[in-house]
């Protein structure tokens, strides 16, 4: 017997039926002899539809009734999929939240779990019911209601998995695990059998969507083992797992690419102490988050300095460089938001040397100019126009021969 906690997605709860459907799936899981905590996100379209409501009566809602308003859309699916369980004749119970006692901190709509209050679940699994929790939700000291930002049902099914110390973590989705890439780019993308962490946090952050990145974070943190799966089709999905834990490594797992990026740079910045913090330092103040940074030194003393940012914040960026650039004395201040940052992903290349010079190849080969380059021990991730997208991301997947069929993936 196994504790497993299974997370399921808004399109996987997105109807009556998909619920029943569930409800199915939950049921074959405690027949095969396992106790089940469900985590569930809202239903699909429910929590645009709430925020909607509260942008018609305040173009800037306040944070904290926020909350409470858009928690509600989990409560609503929590309390179907018990229904639809009982109706089966499976005991279950459904609860919030702050009926589990999730607890956070205070920062509304974006906040971090501290801890979790096990008793009940445990006392209900014990009773051989199936425990439905609400996700995406806690409450803080003073017992406000709470949210965790968009995704943030995966973490609080990570971190219910880890305060109850479960044998396993099942993320249920509308794909069937995790992929060298996106298929709707590369059609000859393969599913991996398993990733570890570090490759899967790498691949999060680079642009792949499959798992929101502080549910990885988290995961990795408290040694959680994570399977991807869908909910639509039977599957062994991926799973995610501690590097120690497979026993061959692939050279690259996989290539990740996010289109969010816009790129700026300022030229011709005097070269001299604190000139990044001058140009940085008001754009984090902004609550805008930087990527990649760039700076070449010039023959004349000066430095050309270029970053990326979300491109949702590239215009605000933008007004913000300006006014520091004319403080500065710089010569130019250019922008393009045309970009896109792909990115190869593998814990292998810790051991195989020539990863970056093959990648960087293949894209000379394919006449696709590199614009900025940043590295880690696993990644390597380059800024190239918009329009080389599909064709940089299917050339390296070729090239890293990714579509290769292999039982030992990492």
């Amino acid at each position: 017997m196994a504790l497993i906690v299974q997370k399921y997605g808004g399109t996987s709860v997105g109807s009556v039926e998909r619920i029943g459907a569930v409800a199915d799936r939950v049921i074959r899981t405690c027949r095969a002899g396992h106790d089940v905590v469900v985590v569930v996100s809202a239903m699909s379209g429910e929590t645009n539809r709430l925020l909607d409501l509260a942008k018609q009566l305040q173009a800037r809602p306040n944070e904290r009734e926020l909350d409470a308003l858009v928690s509600t859309g989990e409560q609503v699916t929590t309390a179907l999929l018990s229904m639809a369980l009982l109706q089966r004749g499976q005991d279950a119970r459904s609860y919030t939240g702050a009926q589990v006692k999730i607890t956070t901190n205070s920062a509304f709509n974006k906040a971090r779990i501290q801890s979790i209050d096990t008793q009940a679940v445990m006392g209900d699994l014990a009773a051989g019911r199936v425990v439905v929790v609400a996700g995406f939700q806690g409450v803080n000291e003073k017992g406000d209601i709470t949210t965790l930002g968009r995704g943030g049902s995966d973490t609080s099914a990570v971190a219910i998995a880890a305060a109850l110390n479960a044998d396993e973590c099942q993320i249920y989705t509308d794909v069937d695990g995790v992929y060298t890439t996106d298929p709707r780019v590369e059609p000859r993308a393969r599913r991996l059998d398993r990733i570890t962490f570090e490759e899967m946090l790498e691949m999060a952050s680079s642009g792949s969507k499959v798992l929101q990145i502080r549910s990885v974070e988290f995961a990795g943190k408290y040694n959680v083992p994570l399977r991807v799966l869908s909910s639509f089709s039977d599957g062994a999905g991926t799973l995610i797992t501690m590097e120690d834990d497979v026993v061959e490594q692939a050279v690259i797992s996989g290539i990740a690419f996010n289109r969010d990026e816009a790129q700026l740079t300022v030229k011709g910045v005097p070269d001299s102490p604190g000139i990044a913090y001058a140009i940085l330092g008001p754009v984090a103040e902004a609550n805008i988050e930087v990527d990649m940074i760039l700076q070449n030194m010039g023959a004349d003393n000066t430095t050309d300095f270029t970053f990326t940012v979300q491109h949702v914040d590239y215009e605000k960026t933008l007004d913000i460089v300006r006014v520091q650039a004319e403080a500065l004395g710089a010569r130019e201040v250019s922008g393009n938001p045309k970009i896109v940052k792909v990115s190869v992903v593998g814990v292998g290349m810790r051991s195989h040397a020539g990863i970056a010079a093959k990648m960087f190849k293949v894209l000379a080969d394919e006449k696709i100019n590199i614009r900025m380059i940043s590295t880690s021990e696993i990644k390597i991730s380059v800024v190239v126009d918009d329009k080389y997208l599909e064709l940089a991301v299917r050339t390296l997947h070729d090239a890293f021969e990714l579509d290769a069929p292999s039982a030992l993936i990492g």
